[in-house]
């Protein structure tokens, strides 16, 4: 049985501009199918690799958010905006109140 081929370009993601898919081309990534695959971290390290300096953290962000459509292409609509990943990233990497008072 044949795997389904996403046929979508990756115009189609939301939060994915001109730039984002120059930048995706640097990595190898030419097509939905591959971005699936991918994982938004290393692909985000790798350019940062390739540029020689490191990118702006909101990159990653865009990244998680085109990997998850990829992925799913009946992502809820509000995840399929950078800044719903950049929420998440800084919820998960922000100190809680009562650790700042146990410390």
């Amino acid at each position: 049985m044949n795997k389904k081929t996403d046929v979508r370009s990756l115009h189609a993601l939301r939060s994915v501009g001109p730039a984002t898919i120059e930048d995706l081309r640097l990595l190898g990534v030419a097509d939905i199918s591959d971005m699936a695959g991918r994982d938004p971290q290393a692909l985000y390290d790798e350019l940062c690799r390739i540029k020689g300096q490191k990118i702006d953290i909101c990159c990653l962000d865009v990244f998680n958010c085109a990997v998850a459509q990829a992925k799913n292409p009946e992502l809820p609509a509000d995840q399929r905006n950078w800044f719903w990943w950049s929420r998440q990233r800084k919820a998960a990497t922000s100190p809680r109140i009562a650790d700042k008072a146990s410390a």
